[in-house]
């Protein structure tokens, strides 16, 4: 028999499931009668709560990017400068644990070929920018190099490069040591 639940709990239910089910099959891979049947409801049930497939995933896939730039922008609490940069970089690192979190945000970007998933994309990516270039006050080379080198860490996050033992893994995997981004500037990159 079912586990009755609050409407809250039985959505908050939902997200996680369907975290999980978009996360490796993306917008148009995904099931919602999976999701329904792991949560032990209805599809119809699924689509009252959230409208669309397109909807619930949209809702996950600006979680997921709000999780990444909610845990820089607290890591960069008084800080500002490379400082800052340092500890959000810090903070970055670590989210990228959250494998689900992180494949939500690249199943986000691979689906950009929709322009409401693109829209909610360039919205957060615009958001992610802000938090790092506003507390920082760094030019936007900076900021630029800062992100690029995220989406680095991000394509070696999904990769599993811990796993692998070959060289481009190894230099993947190298350390970041502190002043990276120090030589990077408007001047030096005009």
């Amino acid at each position: 028999m079912a586990t009755r639940m609050s409407g809250t709990e039985r959505r908050t239910q939902v997200l996680g499931i369907a975290a999980g089910e978009f996360a490796n099959h993306g917008l148009h891979g995904a099931s919602v009668d999976a999701i329904a049947h792991e949560a032990g409801i209805t599809q119809a049930y699924v689509f009252r709560m959230f409208g669309t497939k397109k909807a619930l995933f949209l809702e996950l896939v600006g979680a997921a990017f709000d999780r990444f730039s909610d845990g820089m922008a607290e890591a960069a609490e008084g800080a500002e400068g490379l400082d800052a940069l340092t500890r959000m970089g810090a903070r970055y690192h670590e989210s990228l644990a959250d494998r689900t979190t992180l494949l939500l945000q690249l199943q986000g970007l691979a689906a950009c070929g929709d322009s409401e998933v693109r829209d909610l994309v360039r919205t957060r990516f615009a958001r992610m920018w802000d938090t790092v270039a506003d507390p920082t006050g760094l030019d936007p080379v900076t900021v630029k190099s800062f992100l690029a080198f995220g989406m680095l860490l991000n394509t070696a996050a999904a990769l599993d490069v811990d796993d692998v033992a070959e060289p481009w893994a190894e230099g993947v995997r190298t350390r970041i040591q502190p002043g990276l981004f120090e030589h990077i500037t408007a001047d030096t990159n005009g």
